[in-house]
């Protein structure tokens, strides 16, 4: 009976499960305490023995049983499932292998095709662009650029980079002609009001387009064009609609300029400097109204022409007399001035 209580201890007593198997006898050894009297191992009846090695074979099987192949074991188990690692090892690289080829066809049934790409992708991209070129500032149109930019992603990594770009500039070119069309028929009274709108609308629309764009800009234009996503769509507005207005457009400014507050001071200035953002070189048809509004547009003074610059001044002061702008309250103004 003290034998078997000290079986009994050491069975419950054993947190680390620190045994010996020993399959042709049936029977457990369960190692002792190194503190222990007893240098040797002690046995425990059979009936424990097999409850324990039954116990044992279930664990082992349970830890087996992972989906990707691999055996959970405890590190002093490890004698009792050697046979079974060993057995396991062929089926272990086979899983491997299936992993590996399941990943590659998943990659080669996930590639996007061009008619993919026409069917499914652009459509989303080209609504969304729509929205974006020809949205009103006071209305709100709910816009996820999480998916627009998702959609170039995959675009870009699938390979069609040139085709993205080419159906992006066909887009909004087919836009900017339509836009020109309409300032065609623009009455002269809202000509310039009408292309103030046109040219703010599109930069704001630019600076939402760009951004979703820009894994496109980054890895195909700037890496094998050599150029910019968004100078190129400025571009477009400068070859369509810009430069086909120009010469219509600089003499209602230069009317509207001589005849104070007629457009008010606000578009006067974004229409006079968004043509200078486009095309610098206009400002020689109209340097007096470009230098107005952009700094170091005329050629630096020259003392030899003070004489020049003041007769220019005082004509232009007589000229606003004249149009109706006193000169206020000169009562207090010392007689030498």
């Amino acid at each position: 009976m003290e034998d078997m209580e000290d079986d009994c201890f050491l069975l419950n007593d054993d947190y680390n499960h620190n045994y010996c198997a020993n399959s042709a006898s049936g029977q457990v050894l369960y190692l002792g305490n190194e503190l222990s009297d007893v240098p040797q191992p002690r046995s425990i009846s059979p009936v424990l023995a097999t409850r324990d090695v039954a116990a044992q074979e279930n664990h082992s099987k349970v830890c087996s049983s992972s989906s990707s192949g691999l055996k959970f074991m405890d590190s002093d188990s490890s004698s009792v499932n050697s046979d079974t690692s060993e057995t396991d090892s062929p089926s272990s690289a086979s899983i491997a292998g299936k992993l590996t080829l399941n990943s590659a066809s998943k990659f080669l049934m996930n590639a996007m095709t061009e008619e993919d790409y026409r069917t499914t992708y652009w459509p989303n991209l080209e609504k969304a662009i729509d929205h974006l070129l020809i949205q009103n500032p006071m209305d709100h149109i709910s816009i996820s650029y999480e998916q627009i930019y998702s959609c170039v992603y995959k675009c870009v990594c699938q390979q069609h980079s040139e085709l993205l770009y080419k159906d992006l500039m066909l887009k909004i070119t087919t836009h900017l002609r339509q836009v020109s069309s309409d300032l065609q028929i623009s009455p002269p009274g809202n000509f310039i009001e009408n292309f103030n709108i046109a040219l703010t609308r599109y930069t704001d629309a630019l600076q939402c387009i760009v951004p979703v764009f820009i894994y496109m800009n980054k890895f195909y234009i700037e890496t094998k064009l050599n150029r910019d996503l968004r100078e190129d769509l400025m571009k477009l507005f400068t070859d369509h609609v810009a430069e086909k207005h120009v010469n219509t457009l600089i003499p209602l400014l230069l009317e509207a300029h001589s005849m104070p507050f007629q457009v008010r001071p606000s578009t006067m200035a974004s229409v006079v400097k968004g043509l200078y953002t486009l095309w610098p070189d206009w400002a020689h048809l109209a340097p007096a109204l470009f230098s107005g509004f952009i700094p170091q547009i005329n050629p630096p003074t020259v003392e030899s022409q003070l004489s020049d610059y003041a007769a220019r001044d005082q004509k232009l002061q007589m000229e606003l007399s004249l149009n109706g702008f006193p000169r206020g309250d000169q009562s207090r103004k010392r007689a030498s001035e």
